[in-house]
């Protein structure tokens, strides 16, 4: 794994917690930036030093899903059974989900099968392995219709 690509997986593990406050507490974008920057990404919290983190690629997710949550939405509720709903999914799942799915939609450099093994591996920090299939799963069915293509 290269350096970049270390510092865009701390990113998106970032962006997925961020995401989790946002929608949780309601911090306005700008100021949740602003903490993140200031107290978490890349900080030494009780002697352990975080890994450092591609900081503009986080705020892009973080603006990004926020900007568009209405469409993300739309496409990740699509996806779901026709039994399932959003407000089913455990609120960090479904951050992880818009995160994912944000980056389908819009960072075309990124390759389909990265963005999917990242979040899947993001999904392994807190969920089992049935849970981190969903978001495999839901998330190449996404990737299926904005970007046309299967996942290698």
């Amino acid at each position: 794994m290269t350096a970049k690509s270390n510092t865009r997986s701390t990113a998106r593990l970032a962006a997925v917690q961020a995401l989790f406050q946002h929608h949780m507490e309601k911090t306005p974008v700008p100021r949740l930036l602003k903490e993140f920057h200031d107290h978490r990404l890349g900080a030494e919290i009780e002697d352990a030093q975080y890994r450092p983190v591609e900081v503009d690629f986080f705020d892009d997710i973080v603006i990004g899903v926020s900007r568009n949550i209405g469409e993300i939405d739309q496409l990740i509720e699509e996806k779901l059974a026709s039994d399932w709903s959003m407000g089913r999914l455990d609120k960090t799942m479904l951050q992880i989900l818009r995160a994912g799915a944000f980056e389908l939609m819009e960072r075309d450099e990124v390759p389909t099968g990265t963005v999917i093994s990242e979040y899947v591996d993001v999904a392994h920090a807190f969920f089992n392995k049935k849970d981190s299939g969903f978001v495999n799963g839901l998330l190449d069915a996404i990737a299926k219709q904005v970007r046309g293509e299967v996942k290698s």
